[in-house]
C-alpha cells in the first residue's frame, strides 16, 4: 500500500528516525549519564534518582550473576508495579539474560505453564506468593527464588506502619527458606558491585512477553532489544512536545504487559523522565496520586478513563496536570474521550498495538486530526496493509474490510517454541494481527473487530464493537460488552452485557429499544444481562471470551 498516511502526520513528526545499535540496559546507562540527579522512580512517596536507579540495577545484576545467571538465561519477574520491578528488569537485561514478566494474578497452573514453556530457572516474586512458588517449584525448572516485599522501597514511616499493620493481620513475617534469597539482602551483599561486562547486541532476545488473557492459549512473543528500543523511540517521535527530563509518567498500566512496559517504563527511561508507580488501578489512589504528584502523561485503557470520568468525588481532586494520554488495549468510546479531555484539559488519543509488536503500531495524532472510532495512523517507520480474510494473500483497496497486517522495527522475532504459529503470523516480514480492519483515503485505520469475535447471525457478519459503541452513548450505561452466543435457529445470537452507572436503573426492554433506534435490525441484541462488573484482563481489556465460556457452561448445565 502507498504510504498515504505520511501526508497526514502532524507537524514535527518525522517520516523516519535513527535507531542506535544498543541494548536496553545501555539506554538506561545513557539516560543516567544525562539525567543522573533527576527523579527516576516514585513509589508511595519514595523517590530514587537515575543515578540511584542505575546503581541498584548494577548491584542486582551482580547478585544475579553470583547465582549463576548468565547471558541467554530466563528470569521471571513475578511482580506488580513497584520499585523492584524496574530494578529487576534492567538488572536482568544488563546480563544479557531474558526477562519473563509474569502476571501476579496468575494461578499456579498458568504460572507453571509459563515457567516451563520459557525454561525459566530464576524468579523474583513477592512474599505473598512465596508459598505458591515453593509449592509449584518441583513441577518446574526453578533453581533460584528471590523474594521481596511490596513495602521494601516504601518511605521510612510508611514502611513501619505497613509492617505493623501486616504483622498484626498475618502474624509472623514470611521467612525465606534456606537456598532461597531475599531481594534486599542480595542488593546489600553486592553493594557497590557491578556485573562483569557482557556484550549484548540489538538482535539479542530481551523479553518473552506472554499474550495470555483475551485469546485463549498463552503464547510467548519473543521481543529483541532492538524491537523494544525502537518502539520507545517511535513513541518519542510521535509525541512532538515530549520534554526530556521534565515529564512525569503515571505508571498504573502493569509493567508485566507490553503496553505498560513500553509506554510507562522504557519510554520514560529513554527520555530521562519520572515514573510514578502504582501497583494496580484503585480509583481513589489514582486520583490522590494525580493530585499530589502531578503526572503529565498517563497511558491507560478506556476502563480507567471511564472510572475517572464517573468518580463521585472527582471535584475534590486536581487532575489538570495531565497533558497527554494514549489509550489502547480496547476501543475508546468517543463520549469517554471527550469527557476526559474536558475534565483534565489534556489530550486523550486512541492508539493500537499488540504484544507481538512491542506493542504500538498505530496512534491518532496527539495535536493533529483525530478521527472518531479510528486507531489513527501507522506510527513512524511502520507500514500496514489490509488483506483478504480467506487467504491473506490479496491486498485490498481503500475502504474494504480485511485483516490488518503491519511491518516495522518493533515487530517480534516470533513465538517461543511455536514454529507453526510463527509461520502463520509472520509472513515475509508482515505481522498478521488477527484484527479485522479498514483504511480510509487518508490512511486512518478502523478496527472493525477481532476475527474470532465476529458473530454470524441470520447470515449476516456482525461486529460486536459496532453495537458496543452505540451502547456507550446511553447516559445510564457505564460499561458494555456484546458477544455471540449459540442459537439453534440463527446459528448465533447477540447478547449485551451491561454495567450501569451508580444509582441508575434500566430494563432489558429499554436497552433493546435504544438499540433499535440506533442500529440496523440484524445488529440489535436479543438478550441483555445486567452485571455489577465485566470480566477483564489485568490491563483492563474486557474479555468477551470469558462471557462466551460462561454461556457455554450454562447450556451444558441445563442439558444435564
Amino acid at each position: 500500500m502507498e504510504k498515504i498516511w505520511l501526508k497526514h502526520y502532524e507537524p514535527g513528526v518525522p517520516e523516519s528516525v535513527e535507531y542506535p545499535q544498543i541494548s536496553l540496559f545501555k539506554m538506561l546507562e545513557d539516560s543516567a549519564s544525562r539525567f543522573g540527579a533527576l527523579p527516576a522512580v516514585s513509589f508511595m512517596g519514595r523517590v530514587i534518582t537515575y543515578n540511584e536507579f542505575l546503581t541498584l540495577t548494577k548491584e542486582f545484576a551482580a547478585a544475579l550473576e553470583s547465582l549463576g545467571v548468565k547471558k541467554g538465561d530466563r528470569v521471571a519477574i513475578h511482580l506488580p508495579n513497584c520499585t523492584q520491578f524496574p530494578i529487576a528488569f534492567y538488572g536482568v537485561l544488563a546480563l544479557g539474560a531474558v526477562a519473563v514478566p509474569c502476571n501476579p494474578m496468575y494461578v499456579a497452573r498458568e504460572l507453571i505453564y509459563q515457567l516451563n514453556d520459557s525454561q525459566t530457572e530464576t524468579i523474583i516474586t513477592l512474599t505473598r506468593f512465596y508459598k505458591m512458588i515453593k509449592d509449584l517449584q518441583p513441577q518446574t525448572g526453578l533453581k533460584n527464588i528471590i523474594v521481596t516485599n511490596i513495602k521494601d522501597y516504601f518511605p521510612g514511616m510508611l514502611r513501619f506502619l505497613y509492617t505493623v499493620a501486616k504483622e498484626k493481620k498475618e502474624g509472623d513475617r514470611v521467612k525465606v527458606e534456606a537456598g532461597d534469597y531475599n531481594f534486599l539482602d542480595l542488593i546489600k551483599k553486592h553493594k557497590g558491585k557491578k556485573p562483569k561486562p557482557v556484550e549484548v547486541f540489538p538482535e539479542d532476545r530481551a523479553v518473552f512477553m506472554y499474550t495470555g488473557g483475551s485469546t485463549g492459549v498463552s503464547k510467548g512473543a519473543v521481543l529483541q532489544h532492538r524491537n523494544l528500543l525502537a518502539n520507545a523511540i517511535q513513541l518519542k517521535a510521535w509525541c512532538t512536545d515530549l520534554k526530556e527530563g521534565k515529564e512525569a509518567f503515571l505508571a498504573v498500566l502493569p509493567y508485566f504487559h507490553s503496553y505498560g512496559m513500553t509506554t510507562a517504563l522504557n519510554l520514560p527511561v529513554l527520555t530521562g523522565n519520572k515514573m510514578i508507580l502504582l501497583p494496580r488501578f484503585v480509583l481513589a489512589d489514582v486520583l490522590k496520586t494525580i493530585d499530589k504528584e502531578k503526572p503529565t502523561l498517563f497511558p491507560g485503557v478506556p476502563t480507567m478513563y471511564v472510572a475517572i470520568n464517573n468518580a463521585p468525588d472527582l471535584q475534590k481532586h486536581n487532575v489538570r496536570s495531565i497533558r497527554v494520554c494514549n489509550s489502547g488495549a480496547a476501543p475508546l468510546p468517543v463520549e469517554v474521550q471527550q469527557q476526559f479531555e474536558k475534565i483534565t484539559g489534556g489530550k486523550l488519543v486512541e492508539g493500537y498495538g499488540l504484544s507481538e509488536s512491542s506493542p504500538v503500531t498505530h496512534s491518532n495524532p496527539i495535536y493533529g486530526k483525530n478521527k472518531v472510532g479510528s486507531i489513527g495512523l501507522p506510527i513512524v517507520d511502520t507500514e500496514m496493509k489490509i488483506v483478504d480474510l480467506e487467504t491473506g494473500e490479496t491486498e485490498l483497496p481503500i475502504g474494504e474490510i480485511g485483516e490488518l497486517c503491519v511491518r516495522g522495527p518493533q515487530v517480534m522475532e516470533g513465538y517461543l517454541n511455536m514454529p507453526e504459529e510463527t509461520a502463520h503470523s509472520l509472513r515475509d516480514g508482515w505481522l498478521y494481527t488477527g484484527d479485522i480492519a479498514r483504511v480510509d483515503e487518508e490512511g486512518y485505520t478502523y478496527i472493525v473487530d477481532r476475527k474470532k469475535d465476529m458473530v454470524i447471525a441470520g447470515g449476516y457478519n456482525i461486529y460486536p464493537r459496532d453495537i458496543e459503541e452505540v451502547l456507550y452513548t446511553h447516559p445510564k450505561i457505564l460499561e458494555a460488552a456484546v458477544a455471540g452466543i449459540s442459537d439453534p435457529y440463527r446459528g448465533e445470537t447477540l447478547k449485551a452485557y451491561i454495567v450501569l452507572k451508580e444509582g441508575e436503573t434500566l430494563t432489558e426492554e429499554e436497552v433493546i429499544a435504544f438499540c433499535k433506534e440506533n442500529l440496523a435490525a440484524y445488529k440489535v441484541p436479543k438478550l441483555v444481562e445486567f452485571r455489577s462488573e465485566l470480566p477483564k484482563t489485568m490491563v483492563g481489556k474486557i474479555l468477551r471470551r470469558v462471557l462466551r465460556e460462561e454461556e457455554l457452561k450454562k447450556v451444558s448445565t441445563e442439558k444435564k
